[in-house]
């Protein structure tokens, strides 16, 4: 069958610019580009281009010009072109259409409706560069009050106090498996986190054996899969990672195409080499809160009781009631995935449909916590969107203990957000196995390049910080009372527990 379905974009290459070097046509991952021996030029096929810009990139002349595809479509704001566009897909394989990255569509972003105090005179600001800044805090259960004795004539703390860890920066690298991501993506995380004092998720796909020694920065994740799981991994990482859900594919399971299970990616998961990677939906030993305590302590009991433990679930219609049981479950911290977070492939319809922003989750579940006097039991990282520091103090205002990044930082490795990661052919070699397409990604400048940004991130948060006259994240920590919102209905207002403007 002929496809009907017109390319997204126009690929413009200058012939009075063009020098014929085909460079483009080496950089370009997804074959868009060829060189014609007979017409002695660059050839684009618009069919194959993401908009991905390496060719713009790295064309020494600049001759490249990526456009959209300006078809004209009749306009219908119910059948819009991309709807079209779909149906058309769909109509062409009878397939189900899969994507990639987090939630593009429109739907409100309550970050940027929410502004944040500032001090003037009778509470004055800190100035941050003289006046020190604590951003320090520490993930896992803590006690609701400490008890101390005497013991031989000195105070000692009576009250056991389960594992935490500290990290100095109030955000940690979220999720990205093994193998959705390349072995230079890792370590470049694992080196950012190593170099910041925070911490990296490593996914479901396991933990490479060249990283075992990142392991005080290191979270492992053990999924439906249970991917590379196993003794040594579980005890490699800072903490253990129950993944239930994701906040761009509530509900569902996830899929590695066998196609980037190469050898290492095969040794780390323990899977046949090219073999599909599928978690199914559900957890196959979790079917109550009570299987799910039943986990969340074997993981304790495997590990002696070191290691905090967290249970990852997606942001949905009755998130507060679902994390007060992994709470009281066990649960030292709870991840809560929004849908705007990013993944490596989902169906479209769930991506686009299925969840609820973070921002409406987490002010939930921390204003459900507190009303059950539970609040204290467990740190509560959120993340699905995060895109900058302001979002940042917003959460932590919310709520959280920490954020988690990932689009964020993809972006700062090189990532255009083209949202073809679930091809395999990442001409930046981030969403790929590829060998010649991985090499592109130096780990060293990657984890300088995260190293920047949560460094800069840092700075600004210290900024407001000495803005809102506090000299402590945790004075910030749930106190929505220093959060305004702005061109918001008195229901969403009620719901973030936040006052409107000028109130």
């Amino acid at each position: 069958m002929i496809s009907n379905v017109p390319p997204e974009f126009n690929v413009d290459i200058s012939d009075r610019k063009c020098v014929k070097c085909k460079r483009c046509t080496k950089e370009c991952g997804f074959d868009a580009l060829s060189y014609s021996k007979e017409f002695d030029c660059i050839i684009a096929d618009d069919s194959k281009c993401v908009a991905c810009h390496r060719c713009v990139t790295f064309c020494p002349k600049n001759a490249i010009t990526i456009r959209e595809n300006q078809l004209a479509y009749k306009n219908n704001y119910n059948f819009t072109a991309s709807v079209r566009k779909n149906i058309q897909k769909q109509a062409n394989t009878g397939g189900i259409l899969l994507t990639a990255m987090g939630n593009d569509r429109p739907y409100p972003i309550y970050w940027d409706h929410m502004l944040i105090d500032a001090c003037q005179v009778t509470n004055p600001s800190i100035d941050p560069l003289r006046e020190p800044m604590e951003l320090r805090t520490y993930i896992g259960r803590k006690p609701d009050s400490l008890e101390f004795e005497t013991v031989d004539g000195k105070l000692k703390l009576k009250t056991r106090i389960g594992p935490n860890i500290k990290i100095d920066v109030p955000v940690v690298f979220a999720a990205m498996s093994y193998g959705s991501v390349s072995y230079n993506v890792h370590k470049s995380l694992m080196k950012a986190a190593q170099n910041c004092g925070t911490l990296m998720n490593t996914g479901e796909g396991g933990l490479h054996k060249d990283f075992y020694e990142y392991k005080d920065n290191v979270i492992v994740q053990c999924a439906s899969g249970r991917f590379g799981v196993h003794g040594d991994y579980l005890n490699a990482g800072a903490a253990i990672e129950i993944k239930v859900g994701q906040g761009a594919k509530p509900g569902i399971g996830g899929h590695l195409p066998g196609e980037k299970v190469d050898e290492e990616v095969s040794k780390t998961r323990m899977i046949p080499q090219g073999s599909d990677a599928i978690s199914p939906a559900p957890h196959h030993d979790i079917y109550s809160i009570e299987d799910l305590s039943q986990l969340i302590y074997a993981l304790k009991e495997a590990t002696e009781y070191k290691k905090p433990i967290s249970v990852k679930v997606a942001a949905v219609h009755n998130i507060a009631a679902i994390c007060s049981g992994i709470v009281r479950a066990g649960a030292d911290i709870v991840t809560i995935d929004g849908f705007r977070g990013g993944t490596g492939a989902a169906p479209l319809v769930i991506r686009d449909n299925v969840g609820i922003p973070i921002e409406l989750a987490l002010a939930a579940v921390d204003d459900r916590l507190r009303k059950e006097g539970i609040r204290n039991h467990a740190s509560i990282i959120c993340g699905g969107g995060i895109r900058h520091s302001g979002d940042v103090i917003k959460a932590i205002a919310l709520g959280a203990d920490a954020v988690m990044i990932g689009t964020s930082a993809l972006v700062a490795l090189g990532c255009r957000v083209c949202q073809k990661c679930n091809t395999g052919k990442c001409s930046w070699g981030i969403a790929t196995q590829k060998p010649h397409l991985t090499a592109r990604l130096d780990p060293e400048e990657g984890a300088l390049r995260l190293t920047n940004l949560l460094n800069g991130w840092s700075h600004e948060i210290q900024e407001v910080l000495g803005a809102l006259g506090v000299n402590s994240l945790e004075s910030l920590r749930g106190n929505r009372e220093r959060l305004r919102g702005i061109g918001l209905d008195e229901k969403t207002l009620e719901i973030l527990g936040i006052k409107p403007a000028g109130r």
